[in-house]
């Protein structure tokens, strides 16, 4: 047999490096409205220091030792990085203790807001609401809401799109994501840096979400995107010497272990639409979960109705009003999250295949 050949690093993208004049001009089209004239000096001394950040590319200026946790102590790992992980590694505990009331994360799938353009609330955030009373109705449960369509409404909300490094090899996918920030492109302020904790603190998550376009809602697709490095993310970036491409192909190919960073929690979904996809979105969704480890909360944990089938959207809340079948069952999809939680930190619930390995690891 010959030699096998080290793994190739593929490159021959064109480069995106913008020019000076360009990339200022882009600063400052974020400052357009009249009332930033009188600071235009200032403003211009900001893109100066924004040009030079960018052009030497500082991507994390904020950086200290990685310490005795990882396998290169002295290595530079980002502080925004460290503390996400902190948190993290604050909530698993948390979560793991026997005693203490059983926390469920309920997220609010929409995008639409009354704070906001559409200048109404969504279905969705009713529904989820519905869930949330029922969910703290049972002794010892607490939920923490999660409302995503804070990410059009609220200034300064922001989750960045996943980069896909999974794609190039698991090892460079870092739990928690390592992508951002990126201070050098302005990619600041990632909400996902607080959604990890919120996940690895619950018991049980359960999503509501409308179907927009056959798909779920941009807002919800951006944050299942980022959690990706839940499934075989790697919790130690000094292997990889940061984000080496070279050094994920050569780690993985030695043979890795595909760490499940969410398993064992509950879930249960809701899905509503009003014309066409909602048992594909629900399936995804539930098909999503349970990859990443997570145990569906019996028949009655995934829901999917049509809500006013083709009527105007106009008058879809009186439907919702009327519809008391669905939100009957929200209920039921919430009490049959709280039941499966309860089984699960108790004991009494069994998964007949969890000591199994998967023979096709991704």
């Amino acid at each position: 047999m010959g030699k096998t050949r080290p793994p190739r690093v593929v490159k021959g993208m064109p480069s995106v490096e913008l020019s000076r004049k360009e990339f200022v001009l882009r600063f400052h089209r974020r400052h357009e409205d009249p009332s930033f004239d009188g600071a235009a000096r200032q403003l211009d001394a900001v893109a100066e220091v924004a040009w030079k950040n960018y052009i030497e590319y500082h991507k994390s200026p904020n950086k200290r030792k990685a310490g005795s946790a990882f396998a290169e102590p002295s290595f530079l790992l980002p502080q925004e990085w460290l503390e996400t992980r902190k948190r993290i590694l604050e909530a698993e505990r948390a979560q793991r203790r026997k005693s203490g009331a059983s926390r469920i994360l309920v997220i609010n799938g929409s995008a639409r807001s009354d704070q906001t353009c559409p200048g109404e609330m969504s279905k969705t955030y009713r529904l989820a609401k519905i869930a949330q009373r029922t969910i703290e109705a049972a002794r010892r449960f607490e939920v923490d809401f999660l409302d995503l369509s804070l990410l059009n409404s609220e200034y300064g909300r922001v989750i960045y799109p996943c980069k896909a490094c999974v794609s190039t090899a698991q090892p460079l996918c870092n739990w928690p994501c390592s992508c951002y920030p990126n201070h050098a492109l302005g990619q600041t302020q990632d909400w996902m840096n607080e959604l990890y904790p919120r996940w690895a603190a619950a018991h049980g998550v359960m999503i509501l979400a409308p179907v927009n376009w056959y798909h779920v809602p941009s807002v919800l697709k951006l944050m299942i995107d980022r959690l990706v490095c839940a499934d075989g993310g790697n919790p130690d970036p000094t292997t990889t010497h940061g984000k080496n491409p070279a050094l994920a192909k050569d780690l993985e190919l030695k043979g890795w272990d595909y760490p499940k960073h969410l398993a064992g929690r509950a879930f249960a979904v809701a899905v509503h639409g009003d014309a066409e996809g909602v048992d594909n979105v629900r399936n995804a969704l539930c098909d999503w979960l349970t990859t990443l480890g997570l145990i569906r909360a019996g028949e009655s944990g995934a829901v999917g109705r049509y809500l006013g089938y083709f009527e105007p959207y106009a008058t879809s809340h009186d439907e919702l009003d009327e519809d008391t079948a669905l939100q009957e069952e929200i209920r039921n999809a919430a009490r049959s999250l709280v039941e499966t939680v309860r089984q699960l930190r108790s004991g009494k619930l069994k998964q007949p295949d969890a000591g199994l390995s998967s023979p096709r690891e991704k």
